[in-house]
């Protein structure tokens, strides 16, 4: 009688646990255990092979290694002239260059180039990442390109079929041209697998010459109205909703984060303007200078002044002085009026001076002289 071969023992590889618990990615994790730098209960693993059933007994430089976390999902509008790796050898700068650094370790979930702009999904669970990036999930990613060459929607829809392209082979492509002018034309193409350049070979193949590629889309994430530099973080129950059905439409909107992360994206220098780009809104002119017209706030010409209530004493001085009738070359002034206007124009004059009282003589106390009572 034969024995039946055992089932494989229940558990997952040590470098995958700890890649989903956000420890480093299986790479670097791989580094850690060939340093000696990763135990179980004590012991150094020698081999990134050994199946364990949780991470418990594990230890990293000496400290045990918590249960993951529940998964979290950012949206991240990536730049162009950003690497999405951690770091590069030649000292170009990269994508956790310009991060906040209050973040939680997050993984790209695949890749955009130098040169590629737009929405890229970062999230700090490595079995959420592998759900996104497997082409059999077929999540869809939307691209938008401008290109310079001539090409027609014709042969745009006969990318639905898919193409082949040096050997390789490109699964269905949704594309549709959006507008043209003059040479440049922009493309909006949709596809489920994400291969490496694969929306630039396809359009080089057409004879095109890409200047420009944006992801708007992956999957029901959309970048929405995110600046370039800033980064949102999908809500939980939108995230809960996707893993239970990979395949659904957009929808689901970025939440911003904690002022001192928004404020640390938000510094972020922005990319130079494109030609292609869309005017700003012109800013309101002032009105110009002429007759009739006056600066906000100004008073009106030929407007007099406010003045506090005077007193009665001040209207007395202020009064009007009577004015002389002319008559030919000679003016004219009737004697009240004469008088009027001296005794206005007299100085003030002092009034009497009344003398001190005089002291008595004598002491203060003296005696009355006899007699005298």
């Amino acid at each position: 009688m034969t024995s039946k071969p055992s089932s494989p023992a229940p558990g997952h590889r040590i470098a995958k646990l700890l890649a989903r618990a956000g420890v480093a990615s299986r790479r670097e994790i791989e580094r850690m255990i060939a340093d000696g730098r990763i135990a179980l209960n004590g012991t150094l693993l020698t081999t990134p092979a050994t199946i364990l059933p949780s991470l418990a007994g594990i230890t990293v430089d000496g400290q045990p290694v918590s249960e993951p976390a529940p998964a979290r999902l950012f949206l991240y509008h990536k730049p162009a002239g950003l690497l999405v790796t951690e770091r590069d050898p030649a000292g170009r700068p990269t994508i956790y260059d310009r991060l906040p650094r209050d973040l939680p370790r997050l993984m790209p979930v695949g890749r955009l180039d130098l040169n590629t702009e737009g929405l890229l999904l970062l999230t700090t669970d490595g079995g959420l990442k592998r759900q996104l990036e497997l082409p059999a999930t077929g999540v869809e990613r939307a691209y938008r390109a401008r290109a310079y060459g001539q090409v027609s929607q014709a042969q745009l829809e006969e990318l639905i079929e898919g193409v082949e392209i040096d050997g390789v082979r490109y699964g269905p492509i949704d594309a549709n041209m959006e507008r043209r002018t003059g040479a440049n034309l922009w493309i909006e193409m949709i596809l489920t697998e994400g291969k490496n350049r694969e929306v630039r070979r396809v359009l080089e193949h057409l004879g095109l010459q890409v200047s420009r590629l944006i992801r708007t889309r992956y999957g029901p994430f959309v970048l929405g109205d995110l600046a370039p530099g800033e980064i949102g973080e999908v809500r939980q129950h939108d995230l809960v909703s996707f893993r239970r059905d990979p395949r659904q439409g957009p929808g689901a909107e970025p939440m911003a984060l904690k002022p001192a992360a928004s404020r640390a994206a938000r510094s972020v220098p922005k990319p130079p303007v494109s030609r292609d780009a869309e005017p700003e809104a012109p800013r309101a002119r002032p009105p110009r200078k002429g007759p009739g017209t006056a600066p906000p706030g100004a008073k009106p010409r030929g407007a007099k002044p406010q003045r506090a209530t005077p007193s009665a004493a001040t209207e007395a001085r202020s009064a009007p002085r009577p004015r002389p009738r002319k008559s030919g070359k000679l003016s004219l002034v009737t004697a009240g009026e004469a008088r009027e206007i001296a005794r206005r124009d007299r100085p003030a004059r002092p009034g009497p001076v009344r003398p001190a009282p005089a002291k008595p003589r004598g002491r203060p106390n003296a005696r009355p002289p006899r007699g005298a009572r």
